[in-house]
């Protein structure tokens, strides 16, 4: 009886060895605990950067070593902060985070950072030096919308501007790079101001308003942060001809690189103003991708590789005459040059079609649209 019960024990430890052991068990116990820290969420752009996230570290290189968790403060720092805080406590090996300021977030992270947590910022900027950053060159996109929409008046004419988010340093950086080059041209005067906060209904609210003292005959051109979409939307509903569109100088929605596109361009699912019209625009883009690449950064970073501090992204920018019609939104399709989407495939115009990036195969249209890795 007792050499029974030697031999139940023995095999029952061995079973519990061989469950330890076992490569599953081994991979659940080497994941990393990271997490998604996201303030503003109110936009297009912010849920396809946070389906990207979902998707890389779902990505079959990723998902054994990922334990990624969520969470959203809002337009509110000292939440994030405090929910910073709060996931070093939880035992994050690395936060990636869309920071509300550039700097209301540093004496946080200078914390996480001391207790070997990996921070990794993307699209928004976090200036204390541990931190790792990667975001399209905001600086360069306001230049070269703003200096596109000068070309295309002729140096001079009457301008509306709708901004981003106040006080995140991609609005900042924008907005003084498109103020620079407004103001070498004296025959240029930006007329209204508005804030958009990155959102075609907000943009719409706003432009609305400015249309009650400023009607659209008194208007040459559009800078728009978000929104393009909805300016050419707005005139074609007034009565304006595609001909006579005002030119707009604004983000990549899809529905705006779909207007951009030749009248003459047919489409599938095009209705109302979600159609092609010909009109005169430039849509520089924040790709959706830096939330992966920042994700990956991070991993990188805590597998000991070599990581740049800075990782700066093209605004890639797309005119009348590069827009091109993705048919299906492969990868292999949008490596080939695509960047737009037919009505069919995207139904909402207000999504974002800059979702491609060379270095990160793992994301792409599905990712975007429903947090689905390649």
């Amino acid at each position: 009886m007792k050499l029974k019960n030697l031999l139940c024990a023995a095999t029952a430890a061995a079973g519990i060895a061989a469950a330890v052991s076992a490569p599953g068990a081994a991979q659940a116990a080497e994941k990393y605990k990271v997490y998604l820290s996201m303030s503003y969420i109110g936009n297009d752009w912010q849920a396809e950067a946070a389906n990207d996230v979902k998707a890389i570290a779902a990505s079959a290189h990723y998902k054994d070593k990922v334990d990624l968790s969520v969470q959203v403060a809002g337009p509110n720092a000292q939440k994030q902060i405090q929910q910073i805080n709060a996931m070093v406590q939880a035992g994050a090996k690395a936060i990636v985070v869309y920071p509300i300021s550039p700097t209301a977030l540093n004496e946080a992270v200078k914390a996480a950072c001391g207790k070997g947590v990996v921070i990794v910022a993307y699209d928004g900027v976090i200036e204390e030096p541990c931190a790792y950053n990667v975001h399209v060159d905001q600086y360069e996109w306001g230049k070269l919308t703003a200096q596109w929409l000068v070309d295309k008046l002729g140096g001079k004419g009457n301008v509306v501007q709708i901004t981003g988010v106040a006080g995140v340093s991609v609005d900042t950086l924008r907005n003084k790079a498109a103020g620079e080059v407004f103001a070498k041209y004296p025959g240029i005067k930006v007329v209204a101001e508005a804030n958009g906060m990155w959102s075609q209904a907000v943009a719409r609210t706003e432009l609305t308003k400015i249309l009650a003292t400023h009607p659209w005959s008194s208007i040459d051109g559009i800078w728009m942060q978000a929104g393009c979409y909805t300016a050419f939307s707005m005139q074609s509903e007034s009565g304006i001809a595609d001909k006579d569109l005002k030119p707009c100088a604004g983000e990549g929605s899809n529905g705006h690189r779909i207007q951009m596109l030749p009248a003459s361009t047919k489409v599938t699912g095009a209705n109302g103003t979600y159609r092609p019209m010909g009109a005169p625009s430039i849509s520089a883009s924040s790709q959706i991708t830096p939330g992966a690449y920042a994700l990956k950064m991070a991993m990188d970073v805590l597998d000991g590789k070599k990581v740049e501090k800075t990782v700066l992204l093209s605004p890639g920018p797309v005119t009348n005459d590069t827009v091109k019609v993705c048919d299906t939104g492969s990868y292999a399709e949008m490596k080939a040059g695509c960047n737009a989407f037919p009505p069919s495939l995207v139904s909402n115009p207000g999504w974002f079609a800059s979702v491609y990036h060379p270095d990160l195969p793992e994301v792409g249209f599905q990712a975007a649209l429903a947090g689905t890795p390649e």
